[in-house]
């Protein structure tokens, strides 16, 4: 008879970080079939933190398991639960905007890598909307601006325009949100709008 695992049953992975065999079936000394390995190598990621179905996907495939016993697991971890690639999406863009300032393209940019679908990403970066994505953008100029002061004009614009960029903010918008933060700083507006005024 077959022993069924169920998925809270914790399992002990080697000093190789592939996962150990999960124990024998009925005792009988056989190895562990591939849906075992897979199980056992996804409940040990997912104990660390939440993955999405593309990176568990990614890990198993590194570890040699079969396509066909890989999607079978991780089917059956989105069907309990286990694996919600929405949930983990809607969190990511929660987190990493609040706590590192990151702009709609950055974040899309960060879930695309970590494997999840365009319309799940689409769905979780439209939490955002653009006017909290300008009062970010403008935070973060603010922050920055003080490290700036000595610096020549245009010096000082590249810097800002730069970092907001890296953070996946529109150019439009930075050189907007720059602009102002200068101007309001007692910088000279006209020679501003000159300056970043596209040709």
């Amino acid at each position: 008879m077959t022993r069924r695992t169920e998925f809270g049953e914790p399992y002990t992975d080697d000093h190789t970080g592939g996962g150990a065999p999960a124990p024998s079936r009925a005792g009988d000394g056989a190895p562990p079939s591939p849906e075992e390995q897979a199980r056992a190598v996804c409940l040990r990621l997912l104990t660390g933190s939440p993955r999405t179905r593309g990176q568990l996907a990614r890990a198993l495939a590194k570890r040699g398991i079969p396509e066909e016993a890989a999607q079978e697991v991780l089917s059956r971890f989105e069907d309990v639960g286990l694996i919600d690639d929405a949930a983990f999406a809607g969190a990511w863009v929660e987190s990493r905007h609040h706590g590192r300032g990151l702009a709609r393209r950055a974040l899309a940019r960060e879930l695309r890598t970590r494997g999840v679908e365009q319309a799940v990403i689409e769905e979780a970066v439209g939490q955002l909307d653009p006017e909290q994505e300008e009062r970010t953008a403008r935070e973060l100029v603010e922050r920055k601006l003080r490290g700036t002061r000595g610096l020549e004009r245009e010096k000082r614009i590249r810097r800002l325009v730069g970092m907001l960029a890296r953070k996946g903010y529109a150019e439009g918008l930075a050189l907007r949100v720059v602009r102002e933060a200068l101007a309001a700083e007692g910088e000279d507006e006209e020679l501003l709008e000159a300056y970043l005024s596209p040709e």
